[in-house]
């Protein structure tokens, strides 16, 4: 996959990915992908990202059933920042945020203090059932 090669990954073979809601364009998240998460995410037309903390593939929603269908992938100016326009789907409004928020922007700063600015749409302990 030659696309695959255009995109200068960073020194541990990861990329940044931000996830945009394509009916409203919020920002919903921010995350990484490497070479089997973007062509996984390519092939499906679903979210699949690379998790850091767990050094394995996450297919967005596959806990939370918050999943991201993909309808557009696109790179910036320098091949090294990935968008992804995604419909967020398993609940409505939607949910992308693990802290039960529609985005994971949710924090403002005002007066020198970060608050959080949006709302808790459903209690991640509803969420993540352990």
């Amino acid at each position: 996959m030659q696309w695959l090669d255009q995109i200068h990954w960073d020194a541990q073979g990861l990329v940044p990915v931000i996830a945009q809601e394509s009916g409203s364009g919020d920002v919903l998240m921010f995350a990484w992908m490497n070479r089997e998460a973007l062509a996984k995410t390519a092939e499906l037309g679903r979210a699949v990202y690379f998790s850091r903390s767990r050094g394995k593939l996450w297919f967005k929603g596959e806990e939370s059933g918050h999943v991201q269908t993909v309808h557009q992938i696109r790179l910036d100016c320098d091949n090294d920042v990935v968008l992804l326009q995604v419909t967020q789907t398993g609940h409505d409004p939607s949910i992308a945020c693990h802290t039960g928020r529609h985005s994971c922007f949710f924090q403002r700063l005002e007066g020198g203090r970060w608050l959080p600015v949006e709302p808790v749409v459903k209690d991640p302990e509803q969420i993540y059932r352990k």
